[in-house]
């Protein structure tokens, strides 16, 4: 029985379980199980790796996507060079970082970007903020962090100026603010500079249609909630796991 989970804190929120013992149940794959695995400080993973020997992949969810690092092995290049992971391989031989959180953010905006699209602002600065900026590069997009205090290559939110909104044609959303149940909430940008040339893109799934995009659907702009990229990562993250536990096989 091969055994996959999800690490961080609070997991009520978790796509990741339901996902894949759907996948499990619709493909027919009887030899694998998916669990939640909450911990209250990331500390606790050694003792999870310790306890649960047959485990061969994890999810890594907020807030542990950059901290879990220093308890893992190795790390896949583009997970180095983001500086967060989201996705665990396990073999009897080492725990391996990857990072599935910027292909599925690439390829689940990609479909909505176009020629006024060259400028995004990125709200929030964590390891998921860290993902869309290496996509957003490498889909060529210029980009602009925006955090609580300016410095570090980055803005705060009171300096977003007219002239930076009308610049600034991609927004991502990559803080928890709107996600559930705390609905009444969005990023403080100016909503009312928004226009239909803008696309609002949103990692937060529940609700559907957070404020930050209802807000920018009330101005004409284009918007996408975060359902599909973490549809899209977690198959990254499967192929991942599949593909090197072969690989580990045929080694031995």
């Amino acid at each position: 029985m091969k055994h996959f989970g999800l690490i961080g804190f609070p997991l009520s929120h978790s796509f990741s379980e339901t996902y894949f013992r759907e996948k499990f149940s619709r493909e027919e794959i009887e030899d694998c199980i998916y669990e939640l695995f909450p911990l209250e400080n990331i500390e606790d993973v050694r003792l999870l790796f310790e306890v649960n020997k047959d485990l061969v992949g994890l999810n890594v969810t907020i807030p542990y996507k950059e901290s879990v690092i220093e308890y893992l092995d190795d790390l896949d290049p583009v997970a180095q060079k983001i500086g967060a992971v989201n996705c665990i391989h396990i073999d009897e031989i080492q725990r391996t970082g990857y990072n599935t959180d910027w292909m599925g953010f690439r390829d689940a905006i990609k479909p909505f970007l176009n020629k006024p699209h060259q400028h995004a602002l990125v709200l929030g600065t964590g390891g998921a903020s860290k993902a869309v900026v290496y996509a957003l590069r490498e889909l060529g997009l210029h980009v602009t962090l925006v955090s609580r205090s300016s410095g570090n290559k980055k803005i705060a939110y009171g300096d977003i100026t007219s002239d930076i909104i009308a610049h600034h044609t991609v927004i991502v959303n990559c803080t928890p603010l709107g996600m559930y149940p705390n609905t009444n909430e969005c990023p403080d940008i100016p909503y009312d500079l928004i226009t239909d040339q803008h696309l609002l893109f949103d990692l937060i799934y529940n609700p559907g249609e957070t404020l930050f995009l209802q807000k920018g659907k009330a101005k004409g702009a284009t918007i996408s909630n975060g359902l599909e990229m973490l549809r899209l990562q977690a198959e990254y993250a499967w192929e991942i796991w599949n593909q090197q536990s072969e690989e580990s096989e045929a080694e031995m």
